[in-house]
């Protein structure tokens, strides 16, 4: 088994809310990322499949294929967009990092396996301190 990762970048705006909370309530929860004005990352998204080498063309899968999956399903709908009220694959949820993460596996694990790999994880970085991981559980 190898594993081969590709790393895309982007960035995005999100509000961490919830309707039915006031403003105040937002921020008790939800701390400075609940403003009401929306706030931004630029964010760092790392995709890891893994599988067996192909020995027709040493590849576990073509990374100009990984790139353009990652770019087409993710990155174009994404990319300076507000996450909670642009993106299509996250209507209707929280536009935290955690469930992003895990949304953007949805998006993409059927066509990577399209590719002869299976996805491994995805790992979305916010900030230099803070990333989530996601492996399809």
């Amino acid at each position: 088994m190898i594993y081969i990762t590709r790393r895309e970048r982007f960035n995005a705006a999100h509000r961490l809310f919830r309707k039915d909370y006031t403003d105040e309530e937002n921020l008790k929860v939800f701390g400075k990322c609940s403003n009401p004005n929306w706030h931004g990352h630029n964010y760092v998204l790392y995709v890891t499949v893994k599988g067996e080498i192909n020995p027709e063309t040493g590849f576990l899968m073509n990374l100009s294929d990984l790139s353009r999956i990652i770019r087409e399903r993710i990155v174009e709908k994404v990319d300076h967009k507000n996450i909670n009220l642009e993106v299509d694959f996250m209507a209707g949820k929280y536009a935290s990092t955690e469930i992003l993460a895990e949304s953007i596996w949805h998006q993409i694990a059927d066509d990577i396996e399209n590719h002869g790999a299976r996805l491994h994880c995805v790992r979305l970085q916010e900030s230099e301190n803070n990333y989530v991981e996601y492996f399809g559980e």
